[in-house]
């Protein structure tokens, strides 16, 4: 089982920043996850909210504000483009996930498939995972049909219905802790149909251990160093 960092090592550091991604390398995550969204002047940004209220207490709009200008609120805002060349030269795999709904629909997933498309060989030398994921069966269905090679994971809300997972061309699966928590037969019921199982936000000691009974792959987490500690501890005892 690998250990993604949320929003890099966000219990403890600003989520999203370069502080919280450098130290998530420090606390041995395998790799990182993000959230994108675009630009007024549709620039991809590390960015989960819609605004920038909860982080930066401004009420502009992610959507309607160019990036000198949101930076200049939020100076510690990322780029996809800074956050590709800090995954490459740390050599960390990456989940990206993008936000909908949003104005410009499934821009998003075009301007990522064409920034994949230039990196893929600094990618391929750094020997790393890139995976694009989202809450939108058909943000997943469009990168599918813009570049199938593109790894894909659809997440799942705890009301999502079953069958859009069934159907979904994703490789991955990632329902919540909270759903698989309630739910542990889904697990068995996901690998079944051949895919991964990507689980998110597993935090607490019991919820590491129930994913490793139940096979997770890709555990994502805010505490990447605290994971793993409870995984050694599973894998080579006290």
């Amino acid at each position: 089982m690998k250990i993604y960092a949320h929003r890099g090592a966000s219990h403890d550091f600003p989520e999203m920043t370069a502080l919280a991604y450098e130290n998530a390398v420090k606390q041995g995550a395998d790799g990182f996850e993000c959230d994108l969204r675009l630009t007024k002047d549709g620039v991809a940004i590390l960015w989960h909210d819609a605004d920038l209220k909860r982080r930066a207490d401004n009420d502009a709009i992610v959507a309607e504000t160019k990036l000198k200008k949101l930076k200049a609120i939020y100076p510690q805002i990322l780029t996809l483009d800074e956050f590709l060349d800090f995954g490459i030269s740390e050599k960390k795999s990456l989940l990206l996930e993008t936000k909908h709904p949003v104005p410009s629909r499934t821009k998003i997933e075009e301007v990522i498939i064409e920034k994949l498309k230039k990196e893929k060989s600094r990618i391929k030398k750094a020997e790393i995972d890139i995976t694009v994921m989202s809450f939108s069966w058909f943000a997943v269905e469009k990168i599918k049909a813009l570049n199938k090679e593109i790894s894909t994971t659809y997440l799942l809300h705890d009301y999502t219905p079953w069958l859009t997972a069934r159907y979904s061309s994703a490789q991955s699966i990632g329902p919540g802790i909270n759903l698989l928590r309630k739910n542990p037969a889904l697990a068995k019921r996901i690998k079944s149909t051949g895919r991964k199982l990507n689980v998110w936000t597993v935090n607490d000691a019991a919820d590491i251990k129930l994913c490793h009974q139940l096979g997770v792959d890709n555990l994502i987490t805010n505490r990447p160093g605290y994971a793993r500690e409870v995984l050694s501890k599973i894998w080579f005892g006290d």
